[in-house]
């Protein structure tokens, strides 16, 4: 299925395999997605299921989205989402039900979209990895300054998109191909494994991976092979005289 949920970010823990492996995961909160619209090829002229998640008071929320909630009857939401899909997936869904998690499985990959964390003004060093100048004798106050960015007297100016000191994060990210790791149907939770983009508490978008994915085997560990006890000398044939030791070295 290509529809995807709206969720919140809980933060980041840890879980243990059957076999004893700890894997680091992200919690993701996608309870409450609710249905606003479904619109179809026929009136819309594409098939996709529009999504409400999260709170909003009612004074916030404008007359038009006010009355187009109301058709549908599902409650105002801090977060509008709208999921392309095709119309056989759209079929059982209607305005004003409840898509959770039941919509992935254990093991499937999926993209986590959210917003990174705002850092700020920083410099080149921490923005773009720069190296910076020599610490050596004779260099003052310069050690983490760009140097130059202009060109020659033709053509007399920087270049759009130099790499240069500026605001830092607060920008939308998608960490793709991300494995769900398990998942609590009863409080509609997932546990996907790494990083996801954004603070505790921020809004992320899951959605199945655009890419596939080879699932992943896993083999049985080789046990190692157990060493058979060496055969033992044959004895010396009767009538045959032993070998000759060699004689002792001379001091």
């Amino acid at each position: 299925m290509s529809i995807g949920l709206v969720g919140r970010k809980v933060g980041m823990t840890r879980v243990f395999t059957d076999d004893g492996n700890t894997l680091p995961v992200t919690v993701l909160d996608v309870s409450d997605n609710r249905v606003t619209q479904i619109k179809t090829a026929e009136k819309d002229g594409y098939a996709a299921v529009q999504v409400a998640f999260g709170k909003r008071r009612a004074s916030r929320v404008v007359k038009p989205l006010a009355g187009h909630l109301a058709k549908a009857g599902v409650e105002a939401g801090h977060v509008l989402k709208e999921f392309r899909a095709r119309t056989e997936e759209l079929a059982d869904l209607k305005p004003g039900a409840k898509v959770g998690v039941e919509i992935f499985k254990v093991g499937q990959r999926v993209d986590v979209q959210g917003v990174t964390i705002g850092k700020g003004f920083a410099g080149v060093i921490k923005r773009h990895h720069f190296g910076g100048q020599n610490a050596s004798h004779g260099n003052s106050i310069s050690h983490r300054v760009p140097g130059s960015t202009g060109q020659n007297q033709s053509p007399a100016h920087v270049f759009k998109g130099k790499r240069m000191p500026g605001h830092l994060g607060d920008v939308k990210r998608t960490i793709t191909g991300l494995e769900v790791v398990r998942i609590d149907a009863e409080r509609q939770l997932l546990l996907v494994k790494g990083s996801v983009p954004g603070s505790k508490g921020g809004d992320v978008v899951v959605r199945p991976a655009a890419r596939f994915y080879k699932p992943v085997v896993k083999q049985a560990p080789k046990q190692a092979a157990k060493a058979e006890p060496r055969a033992a000398k044959p004895a010396a044939a009767p009538g045959k005289p032993a070998a000759k030791q060699p004689a002792p070295a001379k001091s």
